[in-house]
């Protein structure tokens, strides 16, 4: 009789309900991965059939749709790889699940309390270490120190219609005595900004002496830089990259840096000024953590209230040469086992590892209209081997009624 057959069959629509019944109840759930079911027929040395058995249950990893959730912390990933996590006992997990947040330590932290692993950034200026183990990552609330100005540039053209001023020789306060000037804004050592002004006096055809001051010293006096000369077509005959020399105030060390007028012209422009770039400047004045960034490589960047930007880690991913040989361990966390294979690191956007958005994570990929329709075909199944039982039934008691 065909009982054990109909059972197996029954037992089998079953679970496949449990699977179908959990995808649809974390449709919702940040990073699921939906799951389908296998099943193998059952043959024990009869050519008629035992009937069915679970083979597997098998996740499905492709991405969920990328949902935008304006918290900084919070990562999606596109493509292969997992985020790595650490418990207290130092256990790992893997999830895809990016709903992150700090801890009163401000390690970085998922919904359950694991640690993100990445890899700090280290040096001046900071670098990731490429190859190091990765660790827990923080984000630290300390103030990014000043750094002194080290390197300007500046691009002007000067007006070769201008005459060689009367009055000489050069005085700071006297505009008689240059053709024009213009200020530059350094930093020493403290952050102190220092406001160096650059005076330019024509002394020929093509030719011209550059001076500088302090203008934030009372005790700084004007200072030579340099000469700029031109050609006939009014192009800088060479690239004069000079050195600016600023003493202590407030505290600060004395400093050196240097100036480029690379790209500089001399031409007549039909007035007697002549026309003077944004200048470029390093060096910046303290800050305050003010928020943080996540780029598409998983590079977490602290902003700071100095406008600078500041490398502080990156997020580590992972990856397996077989991701249904994980095990799921809840809480949208996977563990790995000797099916999976070893744990494979890298960092997204590069090799075979997907890219990050910061600000959203990654849906469910749970398809509700395809788990409905499994749904019935799973009822249908069911209801199709409880009628096997019913016709052995009847079967059965044809014979028991026989006289």
């Amino acid at each position: 009789m065909g009982f054990s057959q109909a059972i197996s069959g029954m037992n089998a629509a079953s679970k496949q309900l449990d699977v179908i019944g959990n995808n649809i109840a974390n449709s919702a759930t940040v990073g699921f991965k939906s799951a389908s079911i296998s099943f193998a027929d059952i043959y024990a040395g009869s050519k008629v059939g035992m009937g069915v058995k679970v083979a597997a249950v098998m996740q499905n990893f492709n991405d969920g749709t990328t949902t935008s959730t304006n918290n900084s912390l919070d990562v999606a990933i596109s493509g292969n790889g997992f985020f790595r996590l650490v418990d207290s006992s130092g256990q790992i997990y893997y999830t895809r699940n990016g709903q992150f947040q700090l801890d009163a330590d401000r390690n970085i932290i998922s919904a359950d309390g694991f640690q993100l692993t990445g890899y700090l950034a280290t040096g001046t200026p900071p670098q990731i270490q490429q190859g190091s183990a990765p660790g827990p990552l923080k984000i630290s609330q300390e103030m990014l120190n000043a750094s002194a100005t080290n390197k300007a540039s500046l691009q002007t053209n000067l007006n070769s219609n201008s005459k060689v001023p009367e009055k000489q020789p050069i005085n700071a306060t006297d505009a008689d005595t240059f053709n024009y000037s213009t200020t530059i804004t350094t930093y020493d050592s403290l952050g102190n900004q220092r406001n160096v002004q650059l005076f330019y006096v024509k002394t020929a055809d093509n030719q011209w002496d550059v001076h500088y001051l302090d203008s934030s010293d009372p005790n700084a006096s004007l200072q030579a830089l340099g000469q700029m000369e031109f050609d006939s077509s009014g192009k800088l005959i060479s690239d004069p990259e000079m050195t600016i020399n600023i003493n202590g105030l407030n505290g600060s060390a004395a400093n050196s840096f240097t100036l480029s007028l690379a790209n500089s012209t001399q031409q007549n422009m039909g007035k007697e000024v002549g026309s003077i770039k944004t200048p470029v400047v390093d060096g910046y004045a303290a800050g305050d953590l003010v928020g943080y960034s996540i780029s598409d490589d998983g590079s977490i960047y602290g902003v700071y209230s100095n406008q600078q930007t500041m490398l502080l880690g990156q997020i580590a991913m992972a990856d397996f040469a077989n991701v249904n040989g994980l095990e799921s361990a809840g809480n949208n966390n996977w563990r790995a086992t000797l099916k999976s294979g070893g744990e494979v690191l890298g960092s997204a956007n590069t090799g075979t590892f997907g890219l990050l958005t910061s600000g959203a994570v990654e849906s469910s990929n749970v398809d509700m209209s395809q788990e409905l329709v499994n749904m019935i075909v799973a009822q249908r199944n069911y209801q199709s081997n409880s009628q096997t039982i019913k016709t052995q039934d009847q079967i059965l008691n044809t014979l028991v009624n026989l006289r």
